[in-house]
């Protein structure tokens, strides 16, 4: 720590990287003091963009030597999260790894066992699950708004085309994984978190409509809950519509639908849909979700000692589900359980 703060590293410049500062900026316990990336130039505008007193530094493995550095903030490209995650839990560094963290199940096992052996303080970027209307299903959901849930479907659909920024890495199969691993976990890691719930089994079925990917841009997966909730989670990467995030959950006594509530339980008098004034996660882009939500309570987790609800181990399993979806995929729709055996 430096004068009581946090150190803290940013390594890989890409966008998402500039949500992440912008936010360590604003907590009054974390310092920016170092920032990395295979291109020096793009880490130097960093720096310069929010005119830190802080290096661009060349090696990784000088950022991890460093001790003033107590938190490593991956925001590289998906297919070395997990291999700098593990060096940096074996470093003794807390650790903030964008999503994906893995592309293979022994990554995805390498790395949480790697930050449990640790010991060390971790947080996923699942940043949605800071995401105001989120927070406002999954409290109505927990005090039992709609009673007890028969179906619950989260989508993400969102037209990612060359345009998009990290695309040279993004598309393929080696460097951006599958379409659930890029982009459609948010949806998945949704679905457990407002259901509080395991998926037990899955079968999905995919197209690849513009053939711009090496895997099927566009999934439909089919889901059941360990509590007998079925669920249905898509992703569509060649959807030409409006970034979509779309969130339903259907219970005993009531029904959320986005920011829409239906609850005669709560709500005796109600004769239409009630909506809820909130913020919604309708926007792709990364200055729109709530960073400083995510780093303000990783920050009090590491100052008081505890563990995220949104750590590395969690998004073990939200991982697995992705890595399970594209194993149905593989087997032509096949029913794939959970937890995976392999």
């Amino acid at each position: 720590m430096i004068d009581g703060k946090l150190g803290i590293a940013i390594h890989g410049v890409g966008q998402v990287a500039y949500a992440h500062a912008a936010s360590w900026q604003r907590n009054p316990h974390s310092q920016i003091v170092s920032v990395s990336s295979r291109n020096p130039q793009s880490a130097q505008r960093l720096i310069d963009h929010f005119q830190l007193d802080c290096p661009v530094v060349a090696r990784y493995e000088d950022v991890l030597a460093d001790p003033r550095v107590d938190v490593v903030n991956l925001s590289s490209p998906n297919h070395v999260h997990a291999a700098q995650g593990i060096a940096a839990a074996e470093a003794g560094k807390h650790v903030l790894v964008e999503k994906a963290i893995a592309l293979t199940c022994e990554d995805n096992r390498a790395l949480r066992d790697a930050v449990a052996q640790a010991g060390v303080k971790s947080i996923v970027s699942f940043v949605l699950r800071w995401n105001p209307l989120l927070e406002t299903l999954k409290s109505l959901h927990d005090d039992g708004a709609i009673g007890k849930l028969i179906c619950i479907e989260v989508d993400y659909w969102h037209g990612l085309g060359p345009q998009y920024v990290g695309w040279e890495w993004a598309h393929t199969v080696k460097t951006g994984g599958s379409a659930f691993l890029l982009a459609g976990c948010h949806a998945v890691d949704a679905l457990r978190w407002l259901s509080g719930r395991e998926v037990v089994e899955v079968g999905a079925m995919s197209n690849n409509a513009k053939g711009l990917y090496e895997y099927d841009a566009n999934v439909v997966a089919m889901m059941k809950l360990d509590d007998g909730t079925i669920a249905k989670s898509s992703t569509l990467l060649d959807a030409e519509i409006p970034y979509s995030f779309n969130v339903d959950l259907v219970g005993t006594e009531g029904s959320l639908r986005d920011n829409r509530l239906w609850t005669p339980k709560l709500l005796p008098g109600q004769h239409a849909w009630t909506p809820m004034p909130t913020i919604l996660p309708d926007s792709g882009d990364v200055h729109h979700h709530p960073f400083d939500g995510q780093i303000n309570h990783f920050v009090d987790c590491i100052r008081e000692g505890r563990e995220s609800h949104c750590n590395v181990a969690d998004a073990f399993r939200t991982h697995e589900l992705c890595m399970a979806i594209d194993r149905s995929i593989a087997r032509g729709g096949q029913v794939v359980r959970l937890p995976l055996d392999d």
